[in-house]
């Protein structure tokens, strides 16, 4: 979120420094996952390997009450997780991705009869006996769930209001376990937060109706649960995109023909406005060129024309890329943006071989 936000900012520069227009439109493709899975693991069990501890257990809390009426109220505190939920989860979100054949959820929580909670790998013979009474390939499994929270309530003056925020950044962790190996296959650190919000008239009423403890840690665990998905499996991701609409007849007809998904047609005007303009114009063509590749999922000419666009945009910015010097981003906003873009497409350029090896198993080339 925060790299679309930058590059949103970056536009809204770029379109206040100038008058030419832009329309913005979006794309969903898919992103490689971080693990690779062979193609035979194709049965999984999700099991809970987390320690047992109470409901709630708090690792650590701070509070903090201004003494002013209007000022704020901060409650810190950090939390393990409900590791049956979590795990639940965990399953659920792979079983809906239909990426493997099946998807199996242990009900017993594996380290109930421990007499001291603490972190474990499962061993090579557990994770045989595992597999082999679950009727799977691997294991997937649910070693920890930490939650660090924040509970805040300050006055807003411009609404004449307090508003509160329960926020929660969930740290889940997982391993994956093959059959005959001693020692995990990969670790899975995944990071995310979810947050609660509740407004009123008075400090104490705002506070007393945020969401309760109890059911902030069972939400905030199935959360958890989901997080390190996209890490496992790919993921669709949408994404915004921009082109230019004017400057000439055809800039306008190739709008047109965007708008209208007729890719081709626009990048045969855009190509005609690149071939016969220089500097802005040119560099223009070379961008819309690079979104109108990429539409058509050819990434590797995409990257041709933004590189293009970046180039020119040098040209237009007066800098020299080899020979960089301390100036400010912001006086550059040709060579910003067509520099986000570019880098952009090469991630996903770079990704493809990824992604087309993890989705093998559906023999279909992405």
């Amino acid at each position: 979120m925060r790299k679309y936000i930058f590059h949103s900012i970056y536009i809204a520069c770029f379109l206040l420094s100038g008058c030419q227009s832009m329309e913005q439109l979006s794309i969903d493709y898919l992103v490689p996952a971080d693990v690779n899975f062979p193609q035979e693991l194709r049965r999984v069990a999700v099991v809970n390997n987390m320690p047992q501890r109470p409901d709630s257990t708090k690792i650590v809390h701070t509070q903090k009450e201004a003494a002013e009426e209007f000022n704020e109220i901060l409650y810190t505190a950090s939390y393990y997780g409900n590791s049956t939920l979590a795990t639940e989860a965990l399953a659920e979100s792979l079983a809906d991705q239909n990426y493997f054949d099946e998807v199996v959820i242990c009900d017993s929580a594996l380290r109930a009869n421990d007499v001291l909670p603490q972190a474990k790998i499962l061993s090579e013979t557990h994770i045989n006996h595992l597999t082999q009474s679950l009727d799977v390939d691997f294991i997937i499994s649910l070693e920890d769930v930490r939650l660090d929270t924040e509970r805040k309530v300050a006055y807003m003056p411009e609404w004449g209001v307090f508003y509160g925020t329960v926020d929660v950044k969930a740290y889940p962790t997982i391993k994956i376990y093959l059959p005959s190996r001693t020692v995990p296959m990969v670790t899975v650190n995944g990071c995310d937060s979810i947050f609660w919000e509740k407004a009123g008239n008075t400090k104490n009423y705002v506070f007393s109706h945020l969401i309760p403890e109890k059911e902030m840690i069972n939400q905030a665990s199935q959360f958890a649960g989901t997080i390190p998905i996209k890490h496992l499996l790919p993921y669709w991701k949408t994404a915004r995109r921009y082109y230019f609409t004017g400057g000439s007849v055809n800039m306008r007809d190739a709008a047109i023909y965007a708008r209208e998904k007729n890719w081709s047609e626009a990048i045969a005007l855009w190509k005609q406005q690149y071939n016969t303009r220089k500097n802005k114009q040119k560099m223009y063509a070379a961008y819309n060129l690079a979104l109108g590749y990429e539409m058509q999922d050819d990434i590797a000419t995409a990257c041709e024309w933004a590189q293009k666009a970046q180039e020119a945009a040098c040209i237009v910015d007066g800098i020299d890329p080899n020979q960089p010097t301390r100036v400010n981003a912001l006086d550059v906003p040709n060579y910003v943006m067509t520099t986000l873009y570019l880098n952009e497409l090469r991630e996903r350029e770079e990704g493809r071989a990824r992604l087309n090896a993890q989705m093998q198993r559906f023999n279909n080339d992405f």
